[in-house]
Order: C-alpha cells, then sequence, then structure tokens
C-alpha cells in the first residue's frame, strides 16, 4: 500500500460515481489528499462548501478524518503543482474522456507517479455532476446519484436553489449560442467547456 495517494476532480456536485472513484484510490494509500481546485464563476460550490460535502460523504462512507485531507490543485498552472502535493504522493485517476487524457499528460510530464485506475468509455462513466445539476436545474429526482450526506448538505443549506439558479442561467446560455453564428458559437462553448470538466 502506498503511504500517500492523490485524486482531483471538480465534485461540482459530488454524486456516487465520485465516490466510487475517491474511495478506490484511498484503498490504495493510508492518506489520500483531495485535490481541491479553486472555484471559477461557472461552479456553484465554493471552495468551502465543496470541502464540507466531501467529508461529509467521507464520514458516511467511514473513512477516518485522518486518513484523508484537502488541498489546493492548480491544474491550469501545473508549474505550481509540486509545491502544494506531497513528492511522494501517487497521482490516481480514472480516464473516461479527453480531459482526463489532458491531466494524465500534465501529470506525467511533471515526471509525477500516476496510477490509472480504470479506462471506461463516455458510456461508461455513468453519472455525471453536469447531469445531477441539470436534474436540479429542472426539478427532476436527483437525491439518488449522491451520497445522503451530499443530499442534506445541499439542500439543508439552501445550495440546491444555487446550483438550480447558476445551471438554469448556463441552459439559456446554450439556447443563446445555438442563435449565434458558427464562430461565435465555438468560442462560447469552448469558454463554457473550460469551465464545466467533471
Amino acid at each position: 500500500m502506498t503511504r500517500t495517494g492523490i485524486v482531483n476532480g471538480r465534485f461540482q456536485v459530488l454524486h456516487l460515481k465520485h465516490m466510487e472513484y475517491i474511495l478506490a484510490a484511498k484503498m490504495r494509500c493510508d492518506k489520500l489528499y483531495d485535490e481541491n481546485r479553486g472555484t471559477k464563476a461557472g461552479n456553484p460550490l465554493t471552495y468551502f462548501e465543496r470541502c464540507e460535502m466531501i467529508r461529509g460523504a467521507m464520514e458516511e462512507f467511514n473513512v477516518p478524518a485522518k486518513e484523508y485531507d484537502f488541498i489546493p490543485f492548480p491544474i491550469s498552472m501545473p508549474e505550481y503543482i509540486a509545491q502544494y502535493t506531497p513528492k511522494e504522493a501517487v497521482y490516481y485517476v480514472g480516464m473516461f474522456d479527453a480531459w482526463d487524457e489532458e491531466k494524465y499528460k500534465i501529470l506525467r510530464s511533471l515526471d509525477l507517479d500516476v496510477n490509472i485506475l480504470w479506462r471506461k468509455t463516455e458510456e461508461e462513466k455513468g453519472i455525471t455532476g453536469s447531469k445531477v445539476r441539470e436534474l436540479i436545474a429542472t426539478d427532476q429526482e436527483w437525491k439518488q446519484f449522491v451520497p445522503k450526506s451530499v443530499y442534506h448538505y445541499l439542500t439543508e443549506n439552501e445550495l440546491d436553489k444555487r446550483v438550480k439558479r447558476l445551471e438554469l442561467m448556463r441552459i439559456e446560455e446554450k439556447k443563446a449560442i445555438e442563435q449565434m453564428n458558427i464562430a461565435e458559437a465555438v468560442e462560447r462553448l469552448e469558454m463554457m467547456e473550460s469551465q464545466d470538466m467533471d
């Protein structure tokens, strides 16, 4: 077993497939660090809220608090990653899409120890943060896709309302893009995708 492991993700909103990834990594190390990315304008949860949400889920899944922690993850500034993370850490990644391939290349280019937990197709990925946010925004059932603690944390703190408001704004923006010319639409979509990496 590795002494120190690292997972990273946006986790906006933390769902059961995220927990599968986090727990698979935790089974391979004594202490797991969640590299908690900073919050972009399009993200509904703050850094603190995200940490609280994950902390509750880790407790729900019986992971002792001393066996995990949070650290910033500057994936957009990879030259700083080594300043935030333990040198001997193993980075655990799940491979589903082009963004995961890109993260893997970034980490390997820094000569970091990267362990691929699995490679799956987009179809095998299952629920995504984007889909959970969409379900919340359109008043559909979403409780079954997230840990119970996440559902309670979001609803008790009325964060689901913020998720809904921001996601509805994104849906409207996508509709507006459909009315643009191709060059404008591509530019807008690329900007939105850079903010929406699950």
